[in-house]
């Protein structure tokens, strides 16, 4: 049987499923999906291939990388990714823009194409919350944001689904970003307060980093005043030279990379030695016993981003738009109604007009 046509899931199908679903329930079985495939525990193995790219230099930094997944005998996926610090002032759209692409195992064929913004936001903080679940000193109420764009209210909903939150402190060099922070994260009044730095690193017990910090500029904490039990998610660091924490915390610390070759690569680890870094993500998961060990200490989450994570939302967002009857069909490639025929889609004048007029 011909497949259906590629399954667009635009921005509009996306906000169908959310408003059907629920964005609670949505990051619940973010969190569930992450947890199964990270540690293992799938229903089909699945494995990712190091994510590549261009450093875009001119006409202002930026990063455009690919990251391809595959999930054995259903999906491979592919996410086209890009980083432009410039882009809410200058053109006005979010620093990270991404597209999520996924491909039939068996035929090859593009099942699905899926906005990827809103999933790269969602599954960053879902991966925060798999991390923080397992490094957290329990009952932990406190959370600091040191970045107030979009990576930051994710973080905080994310979270919000496995800790039990009484005060969120926000900070931002930016102060517009600041004082919006608690309207567009939209939460209860009196939860989000405007702090300086000193106090959000004083009073956290889970403090996150989401800047847009430059290579070789960084960090953006100063560290020396954390709570000793303090679980910290670095999420900004991905890129050569863009770093957020001190030095001295990273050595301090017991460091849980996503992807240890990766976030050496590019991450908080990249300063590290490989004998300074701990278990990665996936390993901790794997160890309840080891996660029972590091909690009370402090802990650092390094966020680099995993295709595993996309593969897992591409998967997650076409099947809960099957379900609500969202998107639309378009067919993209030209496969039309023979095989063995590559003019077959095209209108039998245009395909027979392509032959060389024979001279007499």
């Amino acid at each position: 049987m011909k497949p259906e046509p590629t399954h667009v899931v635009d921005a509009a199908a996306v906000a169908t499923v959310v408003s059907e679903v629920g964005l609670g329930r949505l990051y619940d079985l973010v969190i569930e999906r992450l947890t199964g495939v990270l540690a293992s525990a799938g229903p089909a193995p699945a494995e990712m291939k190091a994510r590549d790219g261009f450093l875009l230099t001119a006409p202002r930094l930026g990063l455009l990388e690919w990251m391809p997944a595959v999930r054995h005998g259903a999906t491979v996926s592919m996410k086209m990714v890009g980083y432009h610090p410039h882009n809410p002032v200058k053109n006005q759209l979010p620093t990270i823009l991404s597209t999520l692409l996924a491909f039939d195992v068996d035929s090859g064929h593009l099942r699905a194409i899926v906005d990827g913004t809103f999933a790269t936001a969602v599954r960053t903080g879902a991966a925060s919350a798999l991390a923080t679940r397992a490094l957290a000193r329990p009952g932990s109420g406190v959370l600091g944001l040191v970045g107030c764009g979009a990576q930051a209210v994710t973080q905080l909903h994310a979270l919000a689904r496995v800790l039990p939150l009484t005060e969120v402190l926000v900070c931002d060099t930016d102060i517009q970003a600041e004082s919006t922070f608690a309207a567009r994260a939209r939460v209860p009044d009196g939860l989000v307060r405007v702090a300086d730095l000193a106090e959000v690193e004083e009073r956290a017990d889970v403090l996150c980093t989401a800047t847009s910090v430059a290579p070789a500029q960084g960090p953006v904490i100063q560290g020396s005043a954390l709570r000793p039990w303090v679980h910290i998610n670095a999420v900004g660091s991905d890129m050569p030279g863009k770093t957020e924490l001190p030095l001295d915390l990273l050595r301090d610390a017991v460091v849980v990379p996503d992807h240890r070759e990766q976030a050496m690569a590019e991450g908080e680890c990249q300063r590290l030695a490989p004998a300074g870094i701990g278990p990665s993500l996936p390993e901790l998961l794997g160890d309840p016993d080891r996660q029972r060990e590091l909690r009370g200490g402090r802990t650092v989450y390094d966020s680099t981003g995993l295709a595993l994570q996309d593969l897992v939302m591409v998967e997650l967002l076409e099947e809960l738009a099957l379900q609500v009857g969202a998107g639309h069909r378009l067919v993209i490639e030209a496969t039309a109604h023979d095989p063995q025929d590559p003019y077959s889609f095209l209108p039998e004048s245009v395909a027979r007009a392509s032959w060389p007029a024979q001279e007499v």
